[in-house]
Order: structure tokens, then C-alpha cells, then sequence
């Protein structure tokens, strides 16, 4: 993902979760995904999406919980 893709992504994900410490990073060796972090953790990955036949783009957002996250503390 180019730099401007990755900033709107980022503006988007702000706005959408009224959240400003969200930040969406390329990653290293990767054109079609980007790293989500809250702050300096790592959260998931948005992929792009390319739609070859109507040339529209898309992007899904995966995120794993872990078990022991969800524990009590």
C-alpha cells in the first residue's frame, strides 16, 4: 500500500472509532496489507482488496483475540 492509501486508511479508522492514537504502518515486504497498532501495540492487519472486474477496492481487517485476553485480571 502507497503512503496516501495508508493515511486514509489511518483517518478513516480515527474517525470511525473516535480514536486518534490509531496508526496504520506499511508493512516491510508487503504491497496489498498494512499493520494496525492502538499506541505502540500491534492490534491486526487491513488487506486491500482489488476487484479486477469492476475495478473497485475493498479492505478487511483482521484481528485475533487471544484466550488469555479475555481473562479477568
Amino acid at each position: 500500500m502507497e503512503r496516501t492509501e495508508t493515511e486514509k486508511l489511518e483517518r478513516y479508522l480515527r474517525g470511525l472509532f473516535d480514536l486518534p492514537s490509531i496508526k496504520v504502518v506499511k508493512r516491510p515486504q508487503k504491497d496489498d496489507s498494512a499493520e494496525v497498532y492502538i499506541g505502540e501495540e500491534f492490534i491486526g492487519i487491513l488487506f486491500r482488496d482489488d476487484d479486477d472486474e469492476d475495478d473497485d477496492v475493498s479492505y478487511s481487517f483482521q484481528m485475533a483475540i487471544l484466550g488469555f485476553d479475555l481473562e479477568e485480571k
